[in-house]
């Protein structure tokens, strides 16, 4: 029996993504072939490893940058384009585990990631459709409460303003019968994910990085002097590994830190495009322009892209497998919110894999004294992904204050093995399943 593949997953494998189709890629780079030395090698092409590359070409290192596809071929390239204040595990996770003081340190650096996305942006003048502007809504009234009494936290702890909406209000700032509660505010913001990454992929280059793609690590080994990074095709030696390959790098290369494997599992989530709208109707669904998430434990999030088309997020998997009548359940959902566009055809339905801890707070670590590695973003991935590439190279070239304070936080690993934690999850999200019908 083969344990669940999500290379070969149609999630993983979905071609029908509203961003492959609206960029135009640049020639792939050749793999790795032969050996090649570098002061850092860097595993993985999404977010998190292309803002390192980039982050530490800058500070004069020598850096190779290894992508077993394409560039942005996975969850950076395919996700909702949410780039999201804060952590998906909640300030009080921090609290617990870092202490008040590097709590606030790690909510400014939240704040910071999503700067950092509009400093990019306009230094190296990344066409990605990036605006400012984030909705949190809620569709019960217990759920309301619990979203006021959050924000309310928020703006007393750490200074963060909303503004409130409740009732008939919410139409302001959304045209939909579901919500009954809505806090807006303009820190964070949405962009085209697949044209940022390629954008960073392109700064990246420009600032010196090697960049292969098509060259999965099959293995890595490491001592107190280097690292070594091998291909099928060759061998990078380096000072110093930086490993960002979310949750596909162990059938990449099971041997390649086996021990932070399991610390992450894999879920499915999947969007849906529609055609073009006039931009009037589309104005008029989302009048501030801000994108959109509620609260529940299994979400739906959404935005507009700069055409004028609802982009739709949302039904999650826990296996290999694209759930059934996915376009059908996808439209459901999205018409529940948006009952004004029966009859407004989806042109584009896609998935992929996220990679989420058991506190869903970011993972990140040292093994030995030469391999750093950045995983399990559960979520907020598309800010603090960048932001975390910028910490672990001010890590390499002697500065580890800030990737030490995220570095203590404490993960387990989910139960099961890998044939019994995805079941495991998927009973208990069944659960919340529940609640959030149930409300």
């Amino acid at each position: 029996m083969l344990r669940p593949s999500l290379l070969r997953s149609d999630t993983q494998l979905n071609t029908d993504s509203y961003y492959e189709a609206s960029v135009v890629r640049p020639p792939a780079q050749p793999a790795l072939a032969g050996r090649q030395r570098a002061d850092v090698v860097v595993v993985g092409g999404g977010f998190a490893g292309l803002s390192a590359a980039l982050e530490l070409a800058e500070r004069g290192r020598r850096v190779v940058l290894l992508e077993a596809d394409r560039i942005g071929a996975g969850a950076s390239g395919r996700n909702g384009g949410q780039a999201i204040v804060g952590y998906a595990c909640g300030m009080a996770t921090l609290e617990r585990q870092l202490g008040r003081d590097d709590a606030r340190r790690a909510w400014q650096w939240s704040l910071e990631a999503v700067e950092l996305i509009e400093q990019r942006v306009q230094r190296y003048g990344i066409a990605c459709e990036w605006r400012r502007g984030y909705l949190y809504v809620a569709d019960r009234p217990r759920k309301a409460q619990a979203l006021r009494a959050e924000m309310d936290a928020l703006a007393q702890d750490y200074g963060f303003a909303t503004q409130w909406a409740q009732g008939e209000d919410v139409q302001r700032w959304l045209a939909s019968p579901r919500y009954v509660a809505a806090a807006y505010e303009a820190i964070s913001g949405h962009l085209h994910p697949l044209k940022y990454a390629l954008g960073l992929a392109r700064a990246a280059q420009q600032a010196g990085v090697v960049v292969h793609e098509g060259s999965p690590v099959r293995r890595l080994v490491h001592d107190a002097h280097g690292v070594r990074v091998l291909t099928d095709g060759g061998e990078v030696r380096a000072d110093w590994a930086v490993v960002a390959g979310n949750c596909t790098l162990p059938e990449h290369g099971p041997g390649v830190l086996p021990s932070i494997h399991a610390r992450i599992m894999p879920v499915g989530t999947y969007i849906v495009a529609t055609e073009p709208l006039d931009p009037e109707r589309a104005q008029a669904l989302i009048p501030s322009g801000a994108a959109v998430c509620d609260t529940n434990v299994v979400l739906d999030y959404f935005r507009l892209s700069a055409d004028d088309r609802l982009l739709f997020g949302g039904r999650v998997s826990y296996t290999t497998m694209t759930p059934p009548r996915l376009r059908a359940t996808m439209q459901r959902r999205m018409l529940a919110v948006f009952p004004q566009l029966a009859g407004v055809r989806l042109t584009h339905l896609w998935g992929g894999f996220v990679d989420i801890t058991m506190n869903r707070a970011p993972d990140f670590g040292r093994i030995g004294q030469r391999v750093y590695y950045l995983q399990g973003f559960s979520g907020h991935g598309v800010a603090l992904t960048g932001w975390a590439g910028r910490c672990v190279a001010e890590a390499i070239v002697g500065h580890s204050e800030r990737f030490d304070v995220l570095a203590r936080l404490r993960h387990r690993p989910f139960p099961g093995g890998p044939w019994l934690r995805t079941p495991l999850l998927a009973l208990g999200m069944a659960w919340h399943r529940l609640r959030d019908v149930l409300g």
